[in-house]
């Protein structure tokens, strides 16, 4: 039996999401051992045991991995807890990601699922190890950091001053002490410049962040949002009052800063506990996508160029954080209608005796861009969303790009679906559902009301392995089977996948 302070030699054979190696004991027991990756053989000093894992700190390296990359891979790694699988060879981290995908559909929904090789970023040859990549890690076109200056310190007279110089940066894991980040490695030029020019404005007009602990204090943590297509920035306050003292010279330092990293300051907004308010320039800035439908029929980029659509993005609303991958991720949508079309066409899916395209129905739809993106092939794409807001940015871009035949209703749709069917309304008679639910995965109301208006074809986009597999195992007992799934590397250098899978509607004998 394993005690607290045990010392033992274990192999990691995998890793978690959060970055924790995992070994397995000679009995069978999983050990969770920080800073351990895939490969290395160490020696743990266990530091908690429960009855079914315990984890343990990796005391000495007996054996270095393989795939371990340089431990000067990033400056802040120790710090920051934003890159999980930071140290990892970035085709190790592929493999890894579709090996979750593959072990929890096989583990939790309990079937052997055919799984597509994991789209990763674009990536080239390194000469010293020809069969690893190096990626353009700096993906991510959305920076959410946390501003601290230690909360207030006063002096002599009364005078509240910052206990610290202003730091700008991410939170490690369990704790609330934020990493000043000057560089990092996922970030873009102008998020980065975006940050400087408010770390320098903090500090000329001594301004405070805000200190829960006392409930004052003013800034509380900055988003900076980059529209990789054409260049506009959007940077947003969280604040703890009504305005920024002096904004008008915050802007002017966003502006050059911005500019120097070769962006475009459009929009720069603050929000509070009750209104988002935007202080100067516009109230969106407008990305451009270009979708290839993936086509593997050997066809050249230019051939399967397919759609290129522009999106307003507001301060509240939901965008994919990866550009370059979102735009792959749409296109394994496509390609997964055109593979519903052609089967309707042949008559092996769906009774709707339509000859036009399938009707969509698009839930969870946020701000639109999945429905809006594959209506040229549809009859008609209807969205289904609960937030408000989005609802409005998903009926503006529809407009912004001429889309007529795709709508947008806010609603729960695990009420509505039940409801349309029920009168007998055309928007339940769908071919096809989108499922893009946040991590959580779908309520089962939801998949329910989907089985029970018949769907014959489900496109689920996934942030989360587990709970895709949670929700394919429901649909199966609805009559639904899997397919195929094709994970997607929205977030290298991270633990998480998105996945895309098609699911079809069994037919009766």
């Amino acid at each position: 039996m394993m005690e607290k302070g045990q010392i033992m030699e274990l192999t990691i054979e995998d890793i978690s999401t959060e970055g924790q190696g995992i070994g397995r004991t000679e009995d069978g027991m999983v050990v969770f051992v920080e800073e351990a990756l895939p490969g290395d053989r160490v020696s743990v000093e266990l530091i908690k045991v429960k009855k079914n894992y315990a984890i343990g700190r990796a005391v000495e390296l007996l054996h270095v991995s393989e795939f371990r990359r340089d431990e000067e891979w990033c400056p802040y790694q120790d710090q920051c807890g934003g890159c999980p699988y930071g140290r990892l060879e970035y085709s190790k981290q592929l493999e890894l990601k579709e090996s979750q995908v593959r072990n929890r559909l096989l583990r939790i929904a309990g079937i052997e699922p055919k799984v597509q090789p994991i789209i990763g970023m674009s990536a080239v040859s390194v000469d010293e190890r020809p069969e690893e990549v190096v990626i353009d890690e700096q993906y991510r076109n959305k920076a959410v950091m946390k501003i601290s200056t230690g909360g207030l310190m006063t002096k002599k007279g009364g005078i509240q001053v910052p206990v610290h110089e202003p730091r700008i940066g991410f939170l490690p894991a369990k704790s609330h002490k934020v990493t000043d980040c000057q560089n990092c490695r996922l970030q873009v030029g102008t998020a980065m410049a975006a940050a400087q020019a408010t770390r320098q404005f903090m500090e000329e007009d001594h301004i405070c962040s805000y200190d829960d602990r006392w409930d004052k204090g003013l800034m509380k943590q900055m988003t900076v949002r980059t529209a990789f297509g054409t260049g506009e920035v959007m940077v947003i306050y969280d604040i703890n009052g009504k305005g920024i003292p002096n904004a008008a010279k915050l802007v002017e330092y966003l502006d050059d800063a911005v500019y120097e990293a070769g962006g475009s300051l459009e929009s720069v907004v603050i929000r509070n506990s009750k209104k988002t308010e935007t202080i100067a320039g516009k109230n969106t800035i407008t990305d451009v996508v270009v979708i290839d439908d993936l086509s593997d029929d050997g066809a050249s980029a230019d051939e399967t160029l397919v759609r290129e659509l522009s999106f307003e993005i507001s301060a509240n609303s939901f965008y994919q954080v990866n550009h370059d991958q979102m735009e792959k991720l749409y296109g394994i949508v496509r390609r997964y209608c055109a593979s519903v079309c052609s089967m309707r066409e042949s008559g092996n899916a769906g009774e709707s005796g339509r000859e036009s395209g399938p009707n969509v129905l698009d839930l969870y739809c946020g701000t639109g861009t999945i429905g809006l993106c594959i209506a040229d092939l549809a009859n008609h794409v209807h969205g289904i969303e609960i937030v408000k807001d989005a609802v409005l940015d998903a009926n503006r871009n529809a407009t912004i790009n001429g889309i007529v035949n795709a709508t947008f209703t806010c609603g729960k749709a695990e009420e509505l679906i039940p409801q349309w069917t029920a009168e007998g309304k055309e928007e339940a008679q769908a071919d096809i559902a989108i499922l893009d639910p946040p991590r959580a995965g779908c309520k089962p109301e939801l998949l329910h009301a989907v089985a029970g208006a018949s769907i014959p074809s489900v496109i689920y986009v996934s942030c989360d392995p587990a709970t895709l597999a949670r929700d394919v195992k429901l649909l199966h007992e609805e009559g639904y089977e899997l397919v195929e799934a094709t994970p997607v590397d929205m977030f290298p250098n991270s633990g998480h996948v998105e996945t895309v899978a098609l699911i079809q509607k069994r037919k009766s004998n």
